[in-house]
């Protein structure tokens, strides 16, 4: 099975110069999701995680099905105002500012936990950093991080040098 069969590339959106790729037509084919989620588990797998972390909103399209296929605890990371314990945060980098992305600090069981970091797609890459200082920052260790996607000439695979990086398919 190819991705690139499910995976439709929209010229100038959401401004122009952009090449969204808009993976829905993945999730609304059983078969090439339920597939897909089977193969990014198993690379995931590898690296011996204890938990999988996401980011909302579109991480959450891949992190609890790829959590339930392993097994293994979710965790949600989440944008400013979702949660409502003591949490931990992060900055990251927008294309026109910068935003803030938490989580619940006693959502980290033990301090040495191997966690994997799961998005759709890595850009810049800074969603997925501030994902990792928060681990970090709780005491987990990263065991890897894994996207649907990898965009070309971005930046985001150069900003997690360090971190074992599993793209399913760069574009």
């Amino acid at each position: 099975m190819d991705i690139n069969d499910y995976i439709i590339s929209i010229k100038d959106f959401p401004k122009e110069g952009v090449i969204f790729r808009d993976i829905t037509p993945l999730m609304l084919n059983a078969e090439a999701y339920t597939s897909t989620i089977k193969q990014m588990a198993a690379l995931i797998s590898a690296e011996h995680p204890t938990k999988i972390l996401a980011a909302e909103s579109r991480g959450f399209f891949f992190g609890p099905a790829i959590a339930y296929e392993l097994g293994l605890p979710f965790m949600p990371i989440r944008k400013k105002g979702k949660l409502p314990r003591q949490t931990i945060s992060a900055e990251y980098e927008l294309e026109y500012g910068t935003d803030l992305l938490f989580a619940h600090k006693d959502d980290f069981a033990q301090k040495g936990e191997r966690v994997a970091i799961i998005d759709d797609v890595l850009a810049t890459g800074g969603t997925a950093k501030a994902m990792c200082q928060i681990a970090q920052k709780a005491g987990a260790d990263i065991a890897c991080l894994a996207f649907l996607l990898g965009l070309k000439g971005l930046g985001g695979i150069e900003k997690l040098s360090g971190y074992k990086t599993i793209i399913m398919k760069e574009v």
